[in-house]
């Protein structure tokens, strides 16, 4: 059965049915979509501003001890030495033997334009938008992955299923995206399928679409038998969720990117949360952390030979403080870190300039002060997978960003 021609035909066919998003169910903050290319891009959003200082740990700088009592960081404290200077947080050492590889990097000290008020909301907006921040305007609603996707002919959607999530920003716009979520699969029960059927067997357009919409759900969920009730059947014909054998939803994603990327998929975006870690950071960081890490493990596994042309880009928002809280945690700052990994990528570095952590150094002498866009990092990425010119990410994709010659990043 020829399962991928008819995903894109029964993608095809729900455009024409005239689907919107505000009416569909299927919605995610999973988005997925091919592309004329062999290498693949996966960019994760990390939700929450995460403390970069505290994930790529610059023990070498003499002044971060003195703003950390609460946060040890460095070897003695666990921490896994990468070049003398900074440290990886003992919650990611399980990828050290990609670092090892130069598969995995990092990116310090930097941050989108967005400037001074600190806000969750408007730092992943504008993060996700790709654009430059000024106060009192609009941040674009456009994404900019979709605006990536718009200089590239020849892109398709890749079809996925979800519910009850919105989508990601990031991917919004007119270029074609598909969507997904892992905790609730789209089943059909038998007597709803037939139902389906008897309603749609005059129109070949609504019954060719059914006959494949459900193909599609069975490949991608074969968990839950066709012939019989399935118990604790939902109303309406959904059927309740069924977890993956590890129980993670972080790791069903990646899983799931993993397996359409080894297909046609080419681009992939999703977000992990849990990053704003205002009081006892120190144990509140493990989680996220360890949600990454097996992430991008779970997609090293899953792409398998692929992997050696993905390039995975983790970003958040902002940074936090250099100094700590009262209660062990740390506030909204500026300055932070980015993750990045795959076999495609040149890594076993600590990318940027160091400002420094000085008293005379800090922006707005509270926080990590930014030496680069974290848009750039971005934008040498793409450049270095997809070929794309210089010209046109500065203008057409990161409207107002100067790549300041950045490149290399890629093998």
């Amino acid at each position: 059965m020829a399962a991928d021609l008819s995903r894109r035909s029964f993608l095809g066919r729900s455009f024409a049915l005239g689907c919107s998003a505000a009416a569909s169910p299927l919605l995610t903050p999973v988005t997925l979509a091919s592309a004329p290319w062999d290498t693949r891009l996966v960019v994760i959003i990390l939700r929450g501003a995460m403390d970069g200082l505290d994930v790529v740990q610059p023990y070498g700088d003499p002044h971060l001890a003195g703003l950390r009592n609460k946060l040890p960081v460095g070897e003695a404290a666990g921490a896994h030495d990468l070049d003398g200077f900074f440290a990886l947080h003992p919650a990611l050492g399980d990828l050290m033997p990609l670092w090892r590889a130069g598969e995995l990097g990092f990116a310090h000290a930097v941050s989108t334009p967005y400037r001074d008020k600190r806000s969750h909301f408007d730092g992943q907006d504008l993060l996700e938008a790709g654009t430059g921040f000024t106060p009192g305007q609009p941040i674009a609603q456009e994404g900019w992955l979709n605006r990536m996707l718009q200089v590239v002919p020849g892109i398709e959607a890749e079809t996925a299923f979800a519910i009850g999530r919105e989508s990601m920003r990031v991917l919004q716009g007119p270029a074609p995206v598909a969507n997904w979520w892992p905790q609730v699969r789209f089943q059909l029960t038998p007597q709803t399928r037939r139902l389906l059927e008897m309603v749609y067997h005059d129109d070949p357009l609504f019954r060719d679409s059914l006959v494949q919409a459900v193909e599609i759900a069975g490949s991608l969920d074969p968990t839950l038998p066709d012939t019989e009730e399935p118990a604790g059947m939902m109303q309406g014909g959904m059927a309740p969720a069924k977890r993956g054998a590890r129980g993670k939803a972080h790791v069903e994603v990646a899983e799931f990117a993993a397996d359409r990327l080894r297909r046609d998929t080419r681009i992939a975006a999703f977000s992990i949360s849990g990053w704003d870690t205002h009081a006892n950071q120190k144990a509140a960081l493990k989680g996220p952390l360890s949600q990454l890490s097996e992430t991008i493990l779970a997609l090293r596994a899953g792409l398998g030979p692929d992997w050696d042309s993905t390039a995975v880009v983790a970003m958040t928002e902002f940074g936090r403080t250099v100094r700590e809280n009262g209660t062990g945690g740390t506030d909204h700052g500026t300055a932070g870190a980015m993750l990045l990994a795959g076999g495609a990528l040149k890594g076993g570095r600590v990318w940027g300039n160091w400002p420094g952590l000085g008293e005379g150094d800090l922006y707005q002498g509270r926080d990590l002060m930014p030496t680069a866009d974290v848009r750039a990092y971005a934008a040498a990425t793409m450049r270095g997978l997809f070929g794309l010119d210089r010209t046109t990410l500065e203008t057409a994709i990161f409207p107002g960003l100067d790549m300041a010659g950045l490149d290399g990043l890629i093998r």
